[in-house]
């Protein structure tokens, strides 16, 4: 008989996996962190590092319980700078303004192609509202 002879086999193999590839996920989120802090100085992120090789599961779990709040708030941070610098991407590479949309509108609601209704929606929409 083999390894995977049975369900639970399977299972166990299952769990395991899950397990390794969790704690991989949790090594690689402080590797990380441990660069973003700027807090830190090279020697420190240095032994924190060391440390991570030598004893990985000993050093992950005291890095979590001492610094779990700080990688947090760093990672919130993280997120809304990133979110900021899309919208300000998106505004940048947007080629109308809302002054732009609303003439654009008026000139459609002048030539007789839209309603007054549907320039009332573009307008809201143009100014960020719904329709």
């Amino acid at each position: 008989m083999g390894f995977f002879a049975t369900l639970w086999d399977w299972i166990w193999f299952s769990v395991m996996l899950f397990a390794f590839i969790a704690y991989l996920w949790v090594l690689i989120s402080i590797v990380i962190d441990i660069f973003r802090d700027h807090s830190l100085n090279g020697w420190l992120k240095a032994v924190w590092l060391i440390c991570l090789l030598i004893f990985p599961f000993i050093t992950g779990l005291v890095y979590v319980i001492a610094r779990g709040r700080g990688m947090a708030e760093r990672s919130v941070r993280q997120q809304q700078e990133y979110q900021e610098y899309s919208k300000d991407y998106i505004r940048s590479v947007s080629f109308a303004s809302p002054a732009d949309e609303i003439a654009k509108a008026k000139d459609l609601l002048d030539q007789g192609v839209i309603s007054q209704g549907e320039y009332d929606a573009l307008k809201n929409k143009a100014l960020g509202g719904t329709y």
